[in-house]
């Protein structure tokens, strides 16, 4: 591999391992719009080769990963922002990083900025046997949250469970707001994360209760459907909102603290990195495949 010049503030970063996530798929397929043309991919994990003027946060030789843009994961080495680079513990292989970091960040901020998730919390999750599922009903459980989990298929229920959640149902939207709210004795969910979009955006509104938080971060089976500003007042004055990543990592300063918890919460045990398969970069279609058809089982990882 020939080492890049990085300019500027970069670094040359020759990777190790690739996280392939949802939202790579909703940019390839223009469901989330992207400036073309374009790389794909937002997390990856590797070495420094080589450092740009100015930098002074990490060296030569440093073992990293990131979480965020500029796109263009998708590459056995690239050049990358130094300030959006995370320092690895030793303990932390690059596979692992790759799976978690983009994963966990998402989680951090929407179980500790979106909605304060604490001691009592009723949170209805979508996906809760996947990559950012796991994750999530992990933490929301260590936080003191009843976590009620969602998923597309029975054989799903086990991995759920097996994450945290302390009541998971498959997911049919003629039903699921029923099944919400006498798992929570008839008083509904405080807030419900929603990853999917179009099929489910009416369930989830069901399943709150007066005054819950609508959280939709996803478009797995489109975007939802615009909601009527009535809607939210006749359903019991919810709450609505539609966070993103970049916005929760705006600054460098922010972004590297959600990170630091991340590695913290991964350090006590309470975040575990699971790798569902690893597949070579050439194979990168496969890999899309399967996340897109519901056949992975956890984190997907690129191998360069």
């Amino acid at each position: 591999m020939s080492t890049g010049a990085p300019g500027p503030g970069e670094v040359w970063l020759a990777q190790a391992a690739i996280g392939v996530n949802p939202l790579d798929v909703s940019q390839r397929k223009g469901a989330v719009r992207i400036a073309l043309p374009s790389g794909l991919g937002l997390e990856g994990a590797g070495t420094v080769a080589a450092i740009g003027a100015g930098v002074t946060n990490v060296a030569v030789g440093d073992r990293v990963a990131y979480a965020t843009g500029p796109l263009g994961a998708y590459a056995s080495a690239r050049r990358f922002p130094a300030d959006r680079l995370v320092k690895l513990p030793q303990a932390l292989s690059f596979d692992d990083a790759a799976a978690v970091l983009f994963k966990g960040i998402t989680a951090q901020y929407l179980l500790k900025t979106t909605c304060a998730v604490g001691p009592g919390t009723r949170i209805v999750l979508y996906g809760a046997a996947g990559g950012l599922g796991q994750i999530m009903a992990a933490w929301a459980r260590h936080l003191g949250a009843f976590v009620i989990g969602v998923v597309s298929k029975a054989e799903s229920v086990e991995r759920a469970r097996a994450a945290g959640c302390h009541e998971v149902f498959v997911f049919d939207p003629a039903t699921l707001a029923a099944q919400v709210k006498q798992a929570t004795e008839g008083q509904g969910a405080d807030v419900v994360y929603d990853p999917i979009g179009r099929v489910s955006l009416e369930a989830s509104l069901d399943s709150l209760r007066p005054r819950g938080l609508f959280v939709s971060f996803g478009a797995l089976s489109g975007a939802p459907a615009p909601i009527d500003m009535g809607t939210l007042n006749a359903k019991g004055s919810l709450f609505a909102t539609r966070p993103s990543l970049a916005a929760h990592t705006a600054t460098a300063a922010e972004y590297q603290e959600r990170a630091r918890d991340v590695l913290d919460a991964i350090a006590a045990g309470i975040v575990r990195p699971q790798v569902w398969r690893r597949y070579p970069l050439a194979e990168v279609a496969q890999a899309h495949s399967d996340l897109e058809q519901g056949r992975s089982q956890g984190a997907i990882v690129l191998v360069p």
